[in-house]
C-alpha cells in the first residue's frame, strides 16, 4: 500500500515491532541433510567467489564476503530468518535481557526520514527534549535520506557515554534544530501495572523478556495488595512485538488453570513438533516456580486483552490461548500474524543463525500465520477510527512470508475493501500530520476506556461495520453481564507486497 508504517524498533534494541521472533534456543549440531549436496550449484558458488576475488574493482575481505553470502542465503528464506554476526548476536542477547545502549527512542521510517514514535521516559532522548512526531533528518551531519532504518539505527548506536548529534525537524517549527545526545545503557521494563480506578487494573507487557514472568508476579501482587477486590483486569499487549517463548507460556499460565495446553508447534524436525503446557518446566528457568507467589484471584478475575497490529508472535500466543479458552475478551484490532517460531542455532561462541523451524498453533489448533488473531470485539484506536494502526505493515505484507496452512478451515478471514492507492497515500499523510500518539494507560486511551466500559456493562464503541469479520457472534462474553454484541473485525488494509 502507499504509506504503511514500517519497521518499528528501539534505537539500539534491534527489534522490529510485529516482526520480532518468538525465540527458542538450541545448540548447533551438524545434521544429516538427508539428500546429496548439489555439487554443480556449489561449484558455481565457488566460481562466483573466485571471480569476485580476482575481477572486482576493489579487494574484498574474505570474511566479509562469506558472512554476506551466509546472510543472503538465510534471509532469502522468510522475513524472520537471519544470520547474526558478532555484533548482531551481542545486540540480540542484550535485547532479550531488556537492556541496550542507545538514545532511548522508538522509531519508524517516514518519507525516508527517521520518525520518533515515542521517547522512553527518563532516557537521554527524553531529557534532550526529543518528542513523539519529531523527524530525524541528519545523524552526525550524515543525511538520513537514503539510509535504511537499520543503517540509521546503527549510526545512533555506540558505546556508553559517547555523543551523537541529531538534527530534528518538528512540525510547526520554521527550521530544524541540532541536539547532541549522550548514549546510555537503557533498561526497558517488561511489565507495567497500575490501578486505573477502584476495582479495575491495567497490566501492560511491552515485550516478553527473561524477567517478564517474575515482573508479572511482582506487579500483580502489588496491585492486589493495594486493592484485594479487583473486578476487572486489562492485559495490554498492544505494540508488543514478541520475545521469548517460555515467557509467553508463563504469562498465559498465570491466568489459566494449571497444565492447560498453551501452544503447539509443527515443523520439519522431530523436536519442532511439540506441545507446550502450563507447567513450570515449560516457563521456569531456575529452581522453583515463579508463579507460586501469584495472587490466587488472578485465575478468576474478568479480563480484557488489548491488541493491535503491533501485537505479534509471543503476544499472539498469549492472546490466542486466552481467547481459545474463553478466559478473556480480546479487544482492539487484528494482530500482526506472525505464527512462526525462530530457533537460535549457535555457529560459534559469538555468531548464530536465527532460523524459522516451526509454525505455532493455538490450543484449538488455529494457525495465525499471516492472518493474526481476530479480536472478539473490534475497537478502533480512537473515536475517529483505526488511524495509523490500519496503515501499518502486517506479516502478510512481507515478502516471501510463510503461508497459513489452515486457511479455509477454521481461520476467520478479515474482509478487506480495495482502496485507491493515491487516496490511501493522501489519507496516510494527513493522519501522520495530525496524529497525536496515545499514551497507553492514560485517561485519553480510547481502547482502554472501552475495555473498562465492557467490564461495567456500559456501551462499547465498536469498529465500523464495513470491516466486519465472517463468523457468528459469541453466545456469551466472559467478565461482564453485558448482553452479547455482534462481532466486528479489525480494520484491515488491502494486502500488498512491500
Amino acid at each position: 500500500m502507499g504509506k504503511k508504517l514500517k519497521n518499528f524498533g528501539l534505537i539500539g534494541f534491534g527489534v522490529v515491532a510485529g516482526v520480532a521472533a518468538t525465540f527458542q534456543f538450541s545448540a548447533f549440531a551438524q545434521k544429516d541433510v538427508g539428500s546429496p549436496l548439489p555439487l554443480d550449484e556449489l561449484r558455481q558458488l565457488a566460481d562466483v567467489y573466485g571471480l569476485i576475488k580476482t575481477d572486482y574493482v576493489e579487494p574484498v575481505d574474505d570474511k566479509k564476503l562469506l558472512s554476506d553470502a551466509i546472510a543472503g542465503m538465510v534471509s532469502s528464506l522468510d522475513p524472520h530468518s537471519v544470520y547474526l554476526d558478532k555484533k548482531a548476536f551481542r545486540e540480540m542477547q542484550e535485547t532479550m535481557a531488556g537492556k541496550f545502549v542507545g538514545l532511548g527512542i522508538e522509531v519508524a521510517m517516514e518519507d525516508g526520514y527517521v520518525k520518533v514514535v515515542s521517547p522512553i521516559e527518563d532516557s537521554p532522548a527524553w531529557r534532550a527534549g526529543i518528542k513523539a512526531g519529531d523527524l530525524i533528518t541528519r545523524i552526525d551531519n550524515t543525511p538520513v535520506k537514503g539510509l535504511s532504518l537499520d543503517e540509521a539505527i546503527n549510526k545512533m548506536r555506540g558505546a556508553p557515554h559517547t555523543k551523537v548529534t541529531v538534527t530534528i525537524a518538528r512540525r510547526g517549527d520554521d527550521k530544524p534544530w541540532v541536539v547532541p545526545v549522550t548514549r546510555e545503557e537503557i533498561h526497558v521494563a517488561s511489565v507495567k501495572a497500575k490501578l486505573l480506578e477502584p476495582g479495575y487494573a491495567w497490566v501492560r507487557i511491552s515485550q516478553f523478556q527473561e524477567e517478564t514472568v517474575d515482573e508479572l508476579v511482582k506487579k500483580t501482587s502489588a496491585l492486589y495488595a493495594q486493592n484485594p477486590n479487583i473486578k476487572g483486569l486489562v492485559l495490554d499487549l498492544r505494540d508488543d512485538p514478541g520475545g521469548l517463548l517460555p515467557s509467553a507460556i508463563g504469562v498465559s499460565t498465570a491466568f489459566l488453570p494449571k497444565d492447560q495446553v498453551i501452544v503447539s508447534t509443527k515443523g520439519q524436525l522431530p523436536d519442532s513438533n511439540q506441545t507446550f503446557y502450563g507447567r513450570r518446566d515449560f516457563y521456569a528457568v531456575g529452581a522453583g516456580d515463579p508463579l507460586a507467589k501469584l495472587p490466587a484471584a488472578l485465575k478468576q478475575v474478568p479480563m480484557v486483552v488489548l491488541v493491535n497490529t503491533g501485537s505479534a508472535s509471543a503476544s499472539e500466543i498469549v492472546a490466542g490461548a486466552l481467547q481459545d479458552y474463553k478466559r478473556a475478551i480480546v479487544m482492539g484490532s487484528q494482530t500482526f500474524g506472525k505464527g512462526s517460531v525462530q530457533t537460535l542455532r549457535q555457529l560459534s561462541p559469538d555468531t548464530a543463525v536465527k532460523i524459522t523451524t516451526a509454525r505455532y498453533y493455538t490450543p484449538k489448533g488455529r494457525s495465525i500465520q499471516a492472518t493474526g488473531i481476530v479480536p472478539d470485539m473490534a475497537v478502533d484506536e480512537s473515536a475517529d477510527g483505526d488511524g495509523l494502526n490500519a496503515l501499518r505493515v502486517r506479516e502478510a505484507d512481507l515478502d516471501h512470508h510463510l503461508q497459513n496452512d489452515t486457511t479455509g478451515s477454521n481461520v476467520k478471514m478479515v474482509k478487506t475493501r480495495q482502496r485507491d492507492e493515491v487516496e490511501e497515500e493522501q489519507q496516510a499523510l494527513a493522519l501522520l500530520k495530525n496524529h497525536k500518539p496515545t499514551e497507553y494507560g492514560s485517561k485519553d486511551d480510547f481502547q482502554l476506556v472501552q475495555a473498562i466500559n465492557h467490564f461495567k456493562g456500559l456501551p462499547v464503541k465498536l469498529a465500523k461495520a464495513d470491516d466486519a469479520v465472517e463468523g457468528p457472534a459469541p453466545k456469551e462474553l466472559p467478565g461482564t453481564e453485558q448482553k452479547p454484541v455482534e462481532l466486528k473485525g479489525a480494520s484491515a488494509a488491502p494486502v500488498k507486497k512491500k
